[in-house]
């Protein structure tokens, strides 16, 4: 009866181990994953007992080019194939309407916008993730700054440090970890938790778990904790919150075919123009990306 009991536990223990799972990056050079964006950012203001509300619409198409294997990962060629960006307020209507494919004669910010279309960056992508380095962002600004048709150097410096908080290399990087940065260095099993986080204008502190994996995909969840603080020529804005992630991912090359980013973050806005008053601030955000060229 004991050998009996020694073989089964043996046996489940084999089991357990074969059951693990390696996540990570499994690409070759050539590979191509297009992936379409779409985010709603509302940021609701509490201004003299009633609410302002700001809405910011972002969608596009982004397309990743495996350019070949490194020892820590893979350099990859990141390209916005589309981008376009709308902004309404409750009080003051459209703020901002952009198609970047569009360029409008007397639009600056449409020839802005559009100067990003078909203009790579490279990125060092880890095997879980992480994006290592990220080159060009900081030229992809300049020529942005230059296509507004500011023609003083102060002007264009200002336009620079401006764009260079969402556009410039280390804004890129953080950005889209979001998106890549989701795999364990080690072996899981399902139900199996890992964290990581990520830093800039949001920094996060992630816990991950592998839900399932079937049929060539992973499903994962992600909670985070959030914090933001943001500081810029007229406005600061600290606020704390909680973000959650679903996604689905090919096993066979660990990119995500699916994943839907949900967060909530309160606390408060100072404005210059203002006088320093704090302003309650709530932001809700949804981002989703979906793998297009399946």
């Amino acid at each position: 009866m004991k050998r009996f009991i020694f073989l089964m536990v043996c046996i489940l223990c084999n089991v357990g181990v074969n059951a693990q799972t390696k996540l990570q990056y499994q690409l070759k050079k050539g590979d191509v994953f297009k992936v379409k964006q779409d985010a709603e950012q509302i940021i609701i203001q509490e201004l003299d007992g009633a609410n302002h509300e700001i809405t910011n619409y972002i969608d596009g198409i982004l397309e990743f080019k495996v350019l070949g294997e490194l020892n820590n990962g893979y350099e990859v060629a990141l390209t916005f194939k589309d981008l376009n960006l709308k902004m309404t307020s409750s009080i003051q209507g459209e703020l901002m309407n952009v198609k970047a494919k569009e360029i409008k004669e007397d639009d600056v910010q449409s020839k802005i916008f559009n100067t990003i279309l078909n203009n790579p960056v490279k990125m060092v992508l880890a095997k879980n993730g992480n994006i290592l380095k990220v080159q060009g962002g900081d030229s992809l600004v300049s020529k942005m700054a230059r296509a507004s048709g500011l023609e003083d150097e102060f002007s264009i410096n200002m336009m620079k440090k401006s764009l260079e908080s969402e556009f410039g290399s280390e804004a890129l990087s953080n950005s889209y970890k979001q998106m890549t940065f989701i795999y364990p260095d080690v072996k899981v099993n399902i139900n199996d938790q890992w964290e990581n986080t990520y830093n800039g204008k949001l920094k996060t502190k992630n816990v991950w778990t592998l839900k399932s994996i079937a049929e060539d995909k992973a499903k994962i969840t992600g909670k985070a904790t959030v914090l933001m603080d943001v500081t810029d020529a007229n406005t600061i804005m600290k606020l704390s919150g909680t973000q959650t992630t679903t996604l689905t991912a090919d096993t066979n090359t660990g990119f995500i075919k699916h994943m839907l980013v949900e967060g909530l973050s309160t606390g408060t806005s100072t404005m210059k123009q203002m006088g320093g008053e704090e302003i309650p601030t709530t932001i809700k955000s949804k981002i989703t990306y979906e793998l297009i060229n399946k």
